[in-house]
């Protein structure tokens, strides 16, 4: 009995319409194109979110390399700071492929000098740069030893809550 199941099921087999056969061999190509796309793809949104994810980092270094510029200048003074440091070139290691330019604008003696702090760096867009301004006042003489602070603290929190919510409901959050 056992013997005439398998020569019915070998039969059946080769009983096959001209049509089915070499449809494995169909699905196995169909299968492994739709693999390469499917893999084509997750390569390159991997690499683009490779290059987003640098250009992010280079973006926070240059952001910290003109947030120290204008540190400096803060500390020193705005009219001494030409006197002492050169106000344009490339930091040092291992920032240097990030260049700097300072401008220091004089408003008059009474007036806080206007700084704008241009840190770029090389891309593969060619060259991307940041900039960031403040005003700083001119210390005398008499205020040297004095804190330098400002009349009422700011509340940072307070204004990024502002800026995303409306005033309103930024004080109904704190």
């Amino acid at each position: 009995m056992k013997n005439r199941q398998e020569n019915n099921f070998a039969r059946s087999r080769s009983r096959r319409p001209a049509h089915r056969r070499g449809f494995a061999l169909m699905d196995v190509i169909i299968g492994s194109v739709m693999l390469g796309v499917a893999l084509s793809v997750v390569i390159s949104l991997s690499s683009r979110s490779l290059a987003s994810q640098t250009d992010g980092e280079k973006r926070v270094v240059a952001g910290w390399l003109a947030d120290e510029l204008l540190s400096m200048v803060l500390v020193e003074g705005p009219v001494d700071y030409p006197r002492m440091y050169e106000t344009a070139g490339y930091f040092d290691e291992p920032f240097g492929e990030f260049w700097y330019d300072l401008e220091i604008e004089y408003r008059g003696r009474h007036a806080p000098h206007r700084v704008t702090a241009t840190v770029s760096w090389p891309s593969g867009r060619g060259r991307q740069d940041i900039s960031v301004q403040s005003r700083i006042m001119e210390r005398d003489d008499q205020d040297l030893f004095l804190p330098r602070e400002p009349l009422e603290p700011i509340d940072r929190e307070r204004r990024y809550f502002e800026r995303i919510y409306g005033p309103d409901e930024a004080e109904m959050m704190r």
